[in-house]
C-alpha cells in the first residue's frame, strides 16, 4: 500500500510572512504606488488564499488587471528575496522530514504562485524529500482539486493532508482524504481533528493514525 503525507506550506512548513511583506513593500515602492507599507500581519491575513483573492484584498482600489499585475510583480520580487533569505522554518523540520521519508511519500500542495514551492526547496536543499508538488499558480485549480490531483497522479492508496487553517481542512474534505491540523500555524479548525502542537510530533502522531 502506497501512503503519502501532503503538506501545506505557510503556517505548516515555514513562516515566510515577514520577508514576504518586506519584498512586497519594496516592489510597491519601486513602482511608485502610495499604498501603506505591507506588514507581516497583512501577509499572514491572506496566506492560504488564492493569488487573485490576495490581489483583491491588498490592492482592491486598483482596476482588476492592474491589481493582479501588481501582485505578480510583487511575487516575482518575493521569490528572488526568499531565494536569498529564506523564511523561518518550524523547529526540527528537516530532521522530521527525514524520519517521515523512511515510511511515507511526501508532497506539497499550496494555493501559492508558480515557483514559490520551488524557491523553498531550492533555498534549503529540501528537494530530495518530496516526490511531487502542485499549486494554484500552475493550473489555477483550488487546493481541494490539487490535493486530489497529487493523490491520483502518484497512485496513493492512503493519504493525509497537514495544514493550519480552516480552508485547508475544507479542501482536504473536498479531496476525500484525512486531515491533520498544524495547530502551531496561523489558524484554527471548527471540527475536532488530530492536532500537532509541534511539527516534530508528526512521526509519533502517524503511529497512532496509521493503523
Amino acid at each position: 500500500m502506497k501512503k503519502g503525507i501532503i503538506f501545506d506550506m505557510d503556517g505548516t512548513l515555514w513562516d515566510s510572512s515577514e520577508n514576504v511583506a518586506i519584498s512586497w513593500t519594496e516592489k510597491v515602492r519601486e513602482l511608485g504606488y502610495d499604498f501603506p507599507d505591507i506588514t507581516q500581519q497583512d501577509v499572514m491575513g491572506v496566506m492560504g488564499l488564492t493569488m487573485d483573492r490576495i490581489a483583491d484584498i491588498l490592492f482592491g482600489s486598483l482596476p482588476l488587471e492592474e491589481r493582479r499585475e501588481l501582485l505578480d510583480r510583487c511575487c516575482d520580487n518575493e521569490q528572488q528575496y526568499l531565494l536569498r533569505h529564506g523564511g523561518v522554518l518550524y523547529p526540527d523540520l528537516e530532521k522530521t522530514l527525514i524520519r517521515l521519508k523512511k515510511k511515507y511519500h511526501l508532497y506539497i500542495v499550496s494555493n501559492c504562485q508558480s515557483g514559490y514551492i520551488e524557491t523553498f526547496l531550492e533555498h534549503y536543499g529540501f528537494g530530495e524529500y518530496f516526490d511531487d508538488i502542485e499549486c494554484y499558480g500552475n493550473n489555477l485549480k483550488g487546493k481541494g482539486s490539487n490535493i486530489a490531483l497529487i493523490v491520483s497522479r502518484n497512485g496513493l492508496d492512503r493519504a493525509w493532508y497537514v495544514g493550519d487553517i480552516q480552508g485547508d481542512y475544507d479542501s482536504t474534505m473536498e479531496a476525500g482524504i484525512d486531515f491533520i491540523h498544524a495547530a502551531y500555524g496561523f489558524g484554527t479548525i471548527d471540527q475536532p481533528v488530530p492536532e500537532l502542537e509541534r511539527f516534530s510530533d508528526l512521526p509519533g502522531l502517524m503511529k497512532e493514525l496509521d493503523k
